[in-house]
């Protein structure tokens, strides 16, 4: 039956296009994925590589019990995703989330796709809107869609892309870092998937000196904006460091450098003002990424300022941060139930672009659009994950259960899931909704 099959194109060879395609191929249906680099670069990708990290390198808490995104890393895992496949072959240590070696991870994703029979890759840029020949077409282009494609699809929709600032964090090279000062620790001793409890090393500040860093932080020279971005809004959950010292100068100490659960061994008597933690980056050990740094301080200016914190005096930077803008479309709008363009039904879209917001829920709609095109493809009814899994949920907010005036990007949480008893309170809450969500996709994969 292959063989007699039309294949579904997919735009875009980042986390969500590769699992979309990795699932259409699962299902017997031929793929051509279309990844423009390095044919043409951009502003956040070193490599050519599928599935590149361009930001973190951590899915976050791989906790499927009592936490959200825990929950869908197991989801996914269950609904055959090659993401996480790879994530877990190329984890690294990271306290209680699922970290992994970036280049480990994104070689595995690129030969597992272009060594597949049914996945054909062509190395090109789609500029404008697809041939209409293309009767089955998954974008999945990600933030930095092509400005040309971008553009085909605002005037098709009749609706302006919204946009926000992203920011990439640096990386350090382990051998550089103090620890007479520093030290490894992870928050409450807590180990991870391949952790120990010590996955972190910690850069514990006194209270003057995380004053002094406060102001060279908001003082220090930040990189001019072009015109076109001048007026695009941050996403909350990924602000820059020195936007969050400007909104007040404690700000900080109850966000990414906050002192709760750590031990400085140097000095034992008394818990840290605040900490910055670095988290490893790759399977060596060898580079560690500043936890929630992300800037768009100038790269002269981050090695001065970075160099501050204290075990970081010397630090030898690998990367420095850097900054680009995302854009996003208002999928409650413009999407239907199944992620097809209303406007333009033989047009999904998967992953970022959709205001999904985190490494793994750009990967969880790309897994949703492919196995929805293998389905269309092969004349199956179309069956959606219940919106009682975090699957569901993610692809109920997207398609229609947030708000299209104030739609933002959004990580999944346990507010997008429809409520349990309001009897059960605390962890046992958490508990409740993961045990109904794994239930219920059982039932959902067996049906």
């Amino acid at each position: 039956m292959t063989d007699s099959l039309r294949p579904v194109h997919v735009i875009g060879g980042g986390l969500a296009g590769s699992e979309a395609a990795w699932q259409l191929a699962s299902r017997d249906v031929p793929v051509v994925l279309h990844e423009m680099r390095p044919v043409r670069k951009t502003e956040a990708h070193d490599t050519d590589k599928l599935a590149e990290l361009v930001c973190s390198n951590s899915f976050r808490s791989d906790d499927a019990e009592y936490n959200a995104v825990g929950l869908l890393h197991e989801e996914m895992r269950r609904c055959g995703s090659l993401i996480l496949r790879c994530a877990d072959a190329h984890k690294v240590p990271a306290g209680g989330a699922l970290a992994m070696d970036r280049d480990g991870f994104a070689d595995a994703v690129t030969e597992a796709v272009s060594t597949h029979p049914l996945i054909t890759i062509q190395r090109e840029e789609v500029a404008g809107l697809p041939p209409e020949e293309w009767d089955s077409v998954i974008v999945a282009t990600g933030p930095l869609t092509s400005p040309a494609l971008a553009e085909a699809v605002r005037v098709q929709t009749g609706e302006e892309s919204l946009a926000f600032f992203d920011a990439i964090a640096p990386i350090v090279y382990l051998e550089s870092v103090d620890l007479s000062k520093a030290w490894f620790q992870s928050r409450y001793d807590k180990p991870g998937p391949g952790g120990t409890g010590k996955d972190y090393i910690n850069c514990a500040f006194e209270k003057d000196e995380y004053r002094a860093f406060i102001a060279a932080l908001i003082e220090g020279e930040k990189l001019d904006f072009k015109e076109w971005e001048k007026n695009t809004p941050y996403f909350e959950g990924c602000l820059p460091i020195e936007v969050m010292a400007e909104r007040g100068v404690d700000t900080l100490r109850y966000g990414p450098m906050k002192p709760v659960g750590l031990t400085n061994p140097h000095k034992p008597e008394r818990r840290p003002y605040a900490v910055v933690q670095l988290r490893q980056d790759n399977a060596l050990g060898t580079l560690y990424n500043l936890v929630g740094f992300q800037t768009k301080l100038r790269h002269a200016e981050q090695a001065r300022i970075f160099r501050m914190i204290p075990g970081l005096e010397n630090a030898e930077f690998a990367r420095l941060g850097g900054m680009h803008r995302n854009t996003f479309l208002n999928s409650p709008r413009i999407l239907d139930s199944t992620l097809r363009l209303k406007s333009l039904p033989r047009l999904r879209f998967a992953g970022q672009v959709t205001g999904c917001e985190g490494y793994v829920e750009s990967a969880a709609v790309g897994l949703l659009a492919g196995r929805f095109a293998a389905a269309e493809r092969l004349g199956q009814e179309i069956s959606a994950p219940p919106v009682t899994t975090a699957l569901g949920a993610i692809l109920g907010h997207i398609t229609g259960g947030a708000e299209a005036e104030t739609y933002q990007p959004m990580n999944v949480n346990f507010g997008l899931f429809p409520p349990v008893d309001d009897k059960i309170r605390g962890r046992d809450r958490k508990l409740a909704y993961t045990r109904r969500a794994m239930a219920d996709l059982d039932g959902w994969l067996k049906g």
